[in-house]
C-alpha cells in the first residue's frame, strides 16, 4: 500500500487501539463513579459510561441509542470513503490527516456502542455503553446575579467526561474550522508520479 494511504489510516489505527486499550484498562481496574486524580482536583480519571453521543450527551431510550449505532456505522463508512476521495485526489495532507482523526475517534466509540454490552454481558448487539474517563474541572464557581439565565447558579468549566476518542474527533473538527482557508483553496493539478503522495502548500 501506497505511504499516501498507510501514514493516514496507520494514524487512525493507533488511536484506535490506544482508545480502546485505555476505556479496557478503566472498565477492569475501576468502578463505576470511582475517580483518579492526576491533577489534584483539576484533572482525574472518572469513570463513567453513557448512552449516547460525544461528551456525556444522550439520545433517550433503547430505540434511540440504536438509532445513534447505527447512524455512527453509516456515518464511519461516509467519512472512510471521503478519506479514501481526499487522498486518491492528492488533497493537502493536513486535512487528510484531520480526517483520519475524526474516522478514528468515529470508530472508537463504534466499538463502545456495538460490542461492549455482548462483550462484557450487559446488553445486546449495538446497546453498549461509551466509557469516559478524562475530567478537567479547570474552573469552579458561581455566576454573578446579573448573568441572564444562569446568574447565581454553580458552574464547572470543563464540565463533560470524555474519552479519547471523543478528543480525536473534537481536535479533527476544530483544525478543519481553523484551516480552511489552507485545506481547501483552489489546488492546481498535478501530474502523477511514482513518488507523489499528498498535496501540500
Amino acid at each position: 500500500m501506497k505511504a499516501a494511504y498507510t501514514k493516514p489510516f496507520l494514524t487512525a489505527a493507533i488511536i484506535i487501539l490506544l482508545d480502546q486499550v485505555i476505556k479496557i484498562w478503566v472498565k477492569t481496574h475501576m468502578q463505576l463513579g470511582e475517580e483518579i486524580h492526576l491533577l489534584g482536583n483539576r484533572g482525574m480519571l472518572h469513570y463513567t459510561e453513557n448512552n449516547g453521543m460525544a461528551f456525556g450527551m444522550e439520545l433517550g431510550g433503547d430505540m434511540g441509542k440504536l438509532v445513534l449505532t447505527l447512524f455512527r456505522i453509516v456515518a464511519v463508512c461516509g467519512i472512510t470513503y471521503a478519506l479514501l476521495y481526499l487522498i486518491k485526489h492528492k488533497y493537502h495532507r493536513g486535512l487528510i490527516m484531520v480526517v483520519a482523526l475524526i474516522l478514528a475517534g468515529a470508530i472508537g466509540n463504534i466499538i463502545d456502542s456495538a460490542f461492549y454490552g455482548v462483550i462484557y454481558n450487559y446488553a445486546p448487539l449495538f446497546h453498549g455503553r461509551v466509557v469516559d474517563m478524562f475530567y478537567f474541572p479547570l474552573l469552579s464557581g458561581i455566576f454573578p446575579k446579573w448573568v441572564p439565565i444562569w446568574g447565581g447558579q454553580d458552574y464547572i468549566f470543563f464540565r463533560p467526561v470524555f474519552n479519547l476518542a471523543d478528543s480525536a474527533i473534537s481536535v479533527g473538527v476544530i483544525l478543519i474550522l481553523l484551516n480552511q482557508n489552507r485545506y481547501f483553496k483552489q489546488e492546481t493539478i498535478e501530474e502523477a508520479s511514482p513518488n507523489s503522495e499528498m498535496v501540500e502548500e
